[in-house]
């Protein structure tokens, strides 16, 4: 057995927090027993509450704005430098590398850029293909340490069908929901997406088990981002922006602990590099987390910062969150919802006959996190409020001038090849522009 441990990089598809091990009537019973051996990160975060985007701030470990990575990679949205993957480091330390199902950083023509030693095709990225993959491998690990990443389309929409312990009746659509006969339907289908998912992760976990390497692996169980409900995923709220991250393994990340440090994705890449005495890429953002895993330190992170620039369309935003305030500014003086940015849904209906449509939206929200956790009362208008929100605007402006964020500038155009949503359309199913 090599004295490195083998990294085991395990995520899913729009899960959030709504697990079980987070406390959620999910049962996730897998994911109960990782969240019972290992570590879980109770205020974990993502970079940005998008797909490609959100992986992209873990792999590359900066924000999506310094990849590159500010739209969605299968409508062709690329990192500036695929050099800057996680996986090329691991391999500079000694790692086989193998990729086996979703990455979302690279579209197919740019996928081989990635450059994983072992792309593992398989007929798709659901569980039902990948898990049995992952098995395989496993089974013939590489004698050399392995970084392996395996990723599941669940629980992306569309959803799979409830079974009979998915019972309607009995079912809590996620806080900003209303609690209808529809929306109790759609959560319904989200907890059997989740059931599988749980499946398909607890095998992989399970072969690692009955193949002698669960000793050796650190396990790095996460998501990219919030549910695909209305007001969730593509939001900068927690409802968005707060994931599952939990880790099991060598180094300390054991004992069925909960922490409560905010942490994110981009501080994943720094801790592997802390863990394994890798010397740090100089382009990496965030902080190493094994001073919270040694009991050295508390917090590492006073604030967290979040943005959207492009879904399926322009929808540009920033966010910084401390403990105790949450602030979110838009560009762009758009002040309606754009509907593309959000999944189609049963749920999402119910929104438009509701009005959604004509909402508006402030060009600034500052929240008081511990009296309003689901953000839901604006105080930047509040005279009362008046020095945190001067506070959380500087915090904000001196990060997007330290990153070089290209919003400073003015508004961001999608790169050429590119293809994006009318903001004034209603879906994101409906054609797209192909930008010249």
């Amino acid at each position: 057995m090599s004295d490195k441990p083998n990294i085991l990089y395990l995520h899913s598809h729009d899960t959030g927090r709504y697990i079980q091990p987070y406390g959620y009537a999910i049962p996730t019973p897998n994911l109960q027993k990782l969240a019972e051996q290992g570590v879980v990160f109770r205020q974990a975060f993502c970079g940005n509450p998008t797909c490609s985007a959100s992986r992209a701030v873990l792999v590359t470990g900066q924000c999506a704005h310094s990849s590159g990575m500010i739209g969605l990679a299968h409508r062709g949205f690329a990192l500036k430098d695929y050099n800057q993957h996680l996986c090329h480091t691991m391999r500079g330390a000694g790692y086989e590398t193998t990729l086996i199902g979703v990455q979302h950083v690279a579209n197919s023509e740019r996928k081989s850029k990635i450059g994983y030693d072992n792309d593992i095709k398989v007929q798709n990225q659901s569980v039902k293909h990948v898990a049995p993959a992952a098995e395989e491998f496993l089974s013939n690990a590489p004698k050399t340490p392995f970084f392996l990443s395996v990723g599941f389309s669940e629980t992306h929409r569309v959803y799979h069908e409830p079974g009979p312990s998915e019972d309607v009746r009995y079912c809590r659509p996620p806080a900003p929901i209303a609690d209808t006969l529809e929306t109790r339907r759609d959560m319904a289908s989200y907890m059997a997406s989740a059931r599988v998912l749980d499946g398909g992760m607890g095998r992989v976990l399970d072969a690692l088990e009955a193949n002698g390497l669960a000793e050796n692996t650190l396990v790095i169980c996460t998501t990219d981002h919030g549910i695909a409900f209305p007001g969730m995923k593509c939001n900068l709220t927690d409802h968005g922006i707060g994931i599952m991250l939990m880790m099991r393994g060598p180094g300390g990340f054991s004992g069925g602990r909960a922490i409560d440090a905010m942490v994110g994705h981009i501080d994943i890449y720094p801790t592997l590099c802390d863990l394994l005495d890798i010397k740090p890429p100089d382009w990496l953002q965030g902080k190493s987390m094994m001073p919270l895993i040694n009991g050295e330190a508390d917090e590492i992170n006073e604030e967290i910062f979040s943005e959207v620039t492009y879904h399926a369309a322009y929808e540009p935003m920033r966010a910084v969150r401390t403990r105790r305030w949450k602030y979110i500014r838009r560009f762009g003086g758009r002040g309606k919802p754009v509907l593309p940015n959000c999944d189609d849904s049963p749920s999402k209906d119910l929104w438009l006959k509701n009005g959604w449509a004509d909402r508006i939206l402030a060009p600034e929200e500052l929240y008081n996190l511990a009296l309003d956790p689901n953000e839901t009362r604006n105080l930047a208008g509040d005279p009362a409020c008046a020095d945190a929100l001067i506070e959380m605007r500087g915090r904000l402006d001196r990060w997007m001038k330290d990153t070089d964020d290209p919003l400073l500038k003015g508004p961001v155009p999608a790169p050429s090849g590119t293809r994006i949503n009318d903001p004034d359309g209603v879906s994101p199913r409906e054609p797209a522009i192909t930008i010249s």
